[in-house]
């Protein structure tokens, strides 16, 4: 699966729970762990909980398998490690503290809303 299909597969899935505030950071040049950062708010730990399980499910449905996934006891931060895409699903106070955008995003970098 292309790079761009892997994203609009990710992104569709999150649409699909209505996870929030979805961004897209293109971090290619800045790490070589990954090409692509998805970031996404759910609004509650179930419903983080929720919306990456839908990604991990539509992404196996596609014929691909996560690499790893982080973070599903406390749920206040998922993270699927898709090798291209990496998906952060997070509650609204995980994403404030850990302000991943910032981390990572610059103006003109490729950072765009979904």
């Amino acid at each position: 699966m292309q790079t761009e299909q892997m994203k609009d597969l990710v992104i569709d899935a999150l649409e699909d729970l209505k996870a929030l505030n979805i961004t897209v950071l293109d971090v290619r040049g800045r790490t070589s762990v990954t090409d692509w950062m998805i970031i996404a708010t759910g609004t509650s730990n179930r419903h983080v909980a929720a919306v990456a399980g839908n990604v991990e499910e539509k992404a196996k449905a596609a014929g691909l398998r996560p690499h790893g996934t982080e973070g599903r006891a406390s749920s206040d931060w998922v993270l699927i490690d898709l090798i291209d895409v990496v998906v952060h699903v997070m509650t609204d106070q995980a994403r404030h503290f850990y302000d991943l955008e910032r981390l990572w995003g610059e103006p003109g970098s490729g950072t765009t809303e979904a």
